[in-house]
């Protein structure tokens, strides 16, 4: 397995989505759902039986519904496409029973539309808008990004507008992320060792990181605090961060893994922690506080300080807290090809190896007080 995804309109729930890869087999997405008071992992079963899955994401506004990128074989060609898909009506929220045998029959996926990519070539991945109503998507086919509008309850999609990325060689998109800054009229997407930005109503290209990797770059992702702040990674084994208003050199480089980084995640609510996931077979969790949106930590209010305290707190103001590597987690024994931070539980988090293995871990609790007190 290698797609991975948060339930992102699940917000009371902590729940995951694992697509497979399975060239044998059907293959299926697991949806994961995590009881954190008892520490017990349920798991239902969907097939997905028109190919391996490469990318999975789910609407911000349904919680039912989801998509695909995934390889299908035609004439002895590979391509792959994308689909829009809903799960039954009785999974779509998160529940803490665990099926009984009698229902654990595994249930089909309904499809709703294709994203039909035919004259565009193979898709790296879909993004939904994040704000949304879960209506917008963009797609990133070879070298075209695709905007999209899903009409009649998502069982149609129109292609609203394309741009193509233009220049020597075969260029191909590796994957992209929507910013939820701008009114959402900004994405970032990465191909060969460039980072670029997009203004997605005229479709035209507002920012270029020529060279932002040595290598080819993996993932990126927005702080979602910061409004210019975006992470990169990459085949070079680091982790870039980036203010889009001066893209020269990097504002900080993090180089804690020992090969590619397949992935790197900001905290929904907590911009200075940061996951990475390598095929190493590491994941690590870094605490990025001097290019956070609290460099200081919190303020205290005057008010509350005795004189002593007012003198001792004014010197701890001045002094940024130090960036650091909080841990790092070697439960997998495959490359690690997806992290995602839990969108109902900012504490927990998931990490999925290529042999399947799926791992939630928290946040070390001292830190997590460290941060909230």
């Amino acid at each position: 397995a290698r797609a991975l995804t948060p339930q992102t309109a699940e917000t009371d729930a902590v729940r995951f989505l694992v697509g497979t890869q399975s060239l044998r087999y059907d293959n299926q997405i697991h949806i994961i759902d995590f009881d954190d008071e008892n520490n017990i992992i349920n798991k239902n079963v969907l097939l997905h039986q028109v190919g391996e899955i490469w990318h999975i994401s789910t609407s911000p506004a349904d919680k039912g519904v989801l998509a695909t990128c995934y390889n299908k074989t035609s004439d002895s060609k590979v391509m792959t496409c994308a689909a829009v898909w809903r799960m039954p009506k009785e999974l779509e929220s998160g529940s803490h029973e665990s099926p009984d045998d009698s229902s654990s029959n595994t249930q089909t996926l309904e499809l709703l539309c294709h994203l039909d990519n035919t004259a565009h070539g193979n898709m790296a991945c879909v993004m939904w808008e994040p704000m949304g109503d879960g209506k917008k998507i963009i797609s990133l086919a070879d070298n075209n990004i695709l905007l999209w509008d899903l009409q009649e309850s998502s069982a149609k999609a129109v292609l609203s507008s394309s741009v193509a990325l233009e220049g020597k060689g075969q260029l191909k998109f590796t994957s992209g992320r929507w910013s939820p800054h701008h009114n959402c009229t900004q994405i970032a997407t990465a191909n060969d060792t460039t980072v670029r930005g997009w203004d997605t109503r005229s479709m035209r290209q507002i920012y270029c990181i020529e060279n932002a990797h040595g290598q080819l770059v993996r993932d990126l992702d927005f702080n979602p605090n910061k409004q210019y702040y975006l992470a990169s990674c990459g085949d070079d084994c680091k982790v870039k961060f980036w203010d889009t208003r001066n893209v020269t050199e990097p504002v900080k480089t993090l180089e804690e893994h020992s090969h590619w980084v397949w992935n790197v995640r900001y905290n929904h609510s907590h911009d200075q922690l940061i996951l990475t996931g390598s095929s190493d077979s590491r994941v690590i969790l870094s605490n990025m506080v001097s290019i956070s949106s609290e460099p200081f930590g919190h303020m205290v209010d005057d008010d509350e300080l005795s004189d002593q305290e007012d003198q001792h707190q004014e010197e701890k103001i001045k002094e940024p807290l130090q960036d650091s590597v909080i841990a790092t987690y070697e439960e997998h024994e495959d490359s690690v090809y997806a992290v995602e931070w839990s969108s109902a539980d900012p504490w927990l988090f998931a990490s999925l190896s290529y042999d399947g293995r799926l791992v939630i871990n928290r946040v070390p609790r001292a830190l997590k007080y460290h941060i909230l007190l």
